[in-house]
């Protein structure tokens, strides 16, 4: 007989009274697969929007989450990196791999990396999402270097308060929006010049700025070409509205998160040294999540969202 677990599952899309902790049957490891025992799951924006929308995953039934920290149970054939009972966190293959909020997901082992003993596992739980999008952007794909000028819009969010401390760790000045109520923690995680979106146009605040990572989407990316240098470069976390950008001098590049092992443990490292943590908005347990989910439907989140299994 098959065992079970709980999970958070919706048949169909819509408000957060959608959500329904039910058992599902739990899932075995294959070839190369791991079976984690999942402590703590982040949940982000992307999890609200594909609730309410359906986003990649189209129509319901689905178990949301792509966030995982956790304990291998279970290995299967070919797995060396990964033994029961190790600690680790990952995220789940986006977007396709979801499932997370539930007590155990399997995934390809090198989904997962060890966690870092320094840390536990709320704050692991909230960082392989937003921390691998925030490294795909900046280190990968803008290659940000020492010196240079970032722009970070949605500095205090779950991808821009992490791609800040990032950023920093990479040496650079760092130029943040938000709101005024925000601009004390943003000095206080590394941010060199907070910018008042409400109440100034950053386009006609800021300039010279090599690298903009864009995590809003609607006319940002357009308005976010004017302070660029030639040769700066413009992520987009979002896939919005790119096509309308005049690319003379500058590149513009859109980026959807993948796993990864290396900037994985890349990640661990900083975070076990204490130079990259998330900020923990608020933590609900597993049975919570439409409560979770109605704190990140307010839009006013610093940081991150946990729930803990």
């Amino acid at each position: 007989m098959a065992e079970l677990m709980r999970a958070v599952r919706q048949d169909v899309l819509g408000g957060t009274e959608v959500l329904k902790v039910v058992e599902v049957e739990r899932p075995e490891p294959g070839p190369t697969e791991v079976l984690v025992r999942v402590r703590a799951a982040g949940v982000n924006p992307t999890d609200w929007k594909h609730r309410a929308g359906g986003g990649f995953l189209k129509n319901p039934p689905f178990i949301l989450g792509w966030d995982v920290s956790g304990v291998v149970e279970k290995v299967g054939i070919g797995v060396t990196i990964h033994k029961p009972g190790d600690e680790v966190f990952g995220m789940l293959r986006y977007p396709f791999g979801v499932g997370s909020h539930a007590e155990y997901v399997v995934a390809p082992s090198r989904t997962f990396a060890a966690k870092p003993s320094s840390i536990d596992h709320v704050q692991a739980g909230a960082l392989p999402l937003a921390a691998l999008t925030a490294w795909q952007a900046l280190v990968d794909t803008a290659d940000v270097r020492e010196g240079q000028r970032v722009l970070i819009h949605a500095a205090a969010g779950g991808v821009g308060h992490l791609a800040v401390q990032i950023a920093k760790a990479r040496g650079a000045y760092v130029i943040g929006t938000a709101s005024a109520g925000k601009h004390d923690f943003l000095r206080g995680i590394g941010v060199d010049e907070p910018v008042d979106y409400r109440s100034v146009d950053f386009a006609e605040v800021v300039k010279d700025v090599d690298v903009v990572l864009d995590t809003i989407g609607g006319d940002y990316g357009p308005r976010s070409v004017s302070v660029l240098r030639p040769g700066g470069v413009l992520v987009s976390v979002v896939l919005s509205r790119l096509g309308e950008i005049d690319t003379t001098g500058i590149r513009t590049e859109a980026l959807l998160v993948e796993p990864d092992h290396h900037a994985l443990t890349q990640i661990a490292a900083l975070a076990g040294a204490g130079t990259l943590r998330a900020e923990i908005d608020s933590v609900f347990p597993l049975a919570d999540a439409a409560k979770a989910h109605e704190r990140g439907d307010t839009g006013r989140v610093t940081g991150k969202i946990v729930l803990t299994v």
